[in-house]
């Protein structure tokens, strides 16, 4: 399979964000899941765009250590995140990705900005309250910041998740479906945010979805089938 772009800017470390090698997952005696060899450099944007069945959501369980691929392996930031125990695998998880997915999955009796704060003090045993006022007004919900999540909007509920995603500063930020129930409206809108978000914290995004509504925004696109 072709390699992601590698024209992105590199950061001050070498090599891609995230290398697959002959990377595939069985379950229940079916291959469910197959990737191959594939690589996404570093500050690029990337979509893995798919059908139902062809296995997105469980490459980004692989990719986000929550599962372990029954053939191949992964690295993320040059860590071989599929052959980590699981507390490392944790580890590497909270410091490096950022998840925004298509349930909002913020913590109901939270506020915005509690939300944010909670996520940083467990990825990174601190709160940064200045970091977390400039990414709440970068996402345009700085009127918001003391709302709870059933006090949004569905569009302003997104925007917050992706700054939770974007809150530790990760290098990476994994979104799972997160405009297929948007409106054609909303959904570039969102893709518009996590596009200008991901630049500004010099993130590298990648995108799983079958929303084919969103394909023409990304010059660097991987296409998974549903395994044979």
């Amino acid at each position: 399979m072709p390699p992601a772009d590698s024209s992105a800017t590199a950061s001050h470390i070498a090599g891609p964000l995230v290398e697959t090698r002959g990377l595939s997952h069985v379950r229940d005696g079916r291959t469910v899941m197959r990737m191959g060899d594939w690589q996404l450099q570093r500050r690029a944007h990337a979509l893995l765009l798919g059908p139902s069945g062809s296995g997105k959501t469980t490459f980004i369980n692989i990719a986000t250590g929550l599962l372990t691929p029954s053939h191949g392996a992964i690295d993320i930031a040059g860590q071989p995140m599929s052959a980590l125990p699981p507390a490392k695998r944790d580890a590497l998880r909270r410091a490096t990705i950022g998840l925004v997915f298509q349930t909002l999955r913020l913590i109901p009796a939270l506020s915005v900005n509690a939300n944010l704060a909670l996520a940083q003090k467990l990825a990174l045993g601190r709160v940064d309250q200045p970091e977390i006022d400039r990414l709440i007004d970068r996402v345009g919900l700085s009127h918001r910041a003391h709302a709870r999540p059933r006090q949004l909007s569905q569009g302003e509920g997104q925007r917050a998740a992706i700054a939770r995603a974007l809150v530790t500063r990760p290098q990476l930020v994994v979104a799972d479906e997160p405009t297929s129930a948007l409106d054609d409206a909303n959904a570039h809108r969102v893709i518009d945010l996590m596009f200008e978000a991901a630049d500004a914290t010099g993130a590298t995004l990648l995108v799983a979805t079958h929303d084919g509504r969103i394909a023409d925004r990304f010059t660097n696109r991987l296409n998974l089938v549903v395994p044979a």
